[in-house]
């Protein structure tokens, strides 16, 4: 079951991963200085095996789905390390966006379990922008960390424009 409670070591883990994007950022300001996007990845590395766990943050990085992600990752650590940090840089862009790419929906699903049934915003965020539907996610005495992990794969944002298509949209 997952646990979506704060203790000290996600907290120090949410932490080191910030501070590993603030270097990584910070890296790239400074013409790719490869000391900064070198420290940057281990901090972000480091942050989510700790928020996350080291066993869930190895079967992240080794599911199938996620080999391409994780090898131009490691790749480009390793270009980075060389002293190659532009390479490096591009090689892990490509694999953050390939690892990452489920988050956002992840994210709304969510957040959206949080939502008042009767509110036109959706955790600040008009329903005009995205609307989440799901199915009936209501498990009978299993908790809520099980109905949102069946709630997370239903999640479908809708974009404004879709919302809107064919239709007179007042100014």
């Amino acid at each position: 079951m997952v646990s979506f409670e704060m203790n000290d070591r996600k907290k120090i883990g949410l932490g080191l991963t910030g501070f590993g994007i603030f270097f990584s950022f910070l890296g790239i300001v400074f013409f790719f200085d490869k000391g900064l996007i070198a420290m940057g990845n281990v901090l972000f590395i480091s942050g989510v095996s700790l928020t996350i766990g080291p066993k869930s943050t190895m079967q992240f990085f080794m599911k199938r789905q996620n080999f391409k992600g994780t090898i131009s990752f490691g790749a480009g650590f390793f270009f980075v390390v060389i002293g190659w940090p532009v390479i490096g840089m591009i090689l892990e862009a490509y694999g953050f966006i390939v690892l990452f790419r489920n988050f956002p929906q992840w994210f709304l699903a969510y957040t959206g379990s949080f939502c008042a049934e009767d509110t036109d915003f959706w955790m600040g965020v008009p329903t005009a922008f995205c609307e989440i539907e799901y199915l009936d996610c209501s498990m009978s005495g299993l908790g809520f960390d099980v109905t949102m992990l069946a709630c997370i794969g239903q999640a479908k944002p809708m974009a404004f424009f879709d919302r809107y298509r064919g239709k007179r949209v007042p100014v």
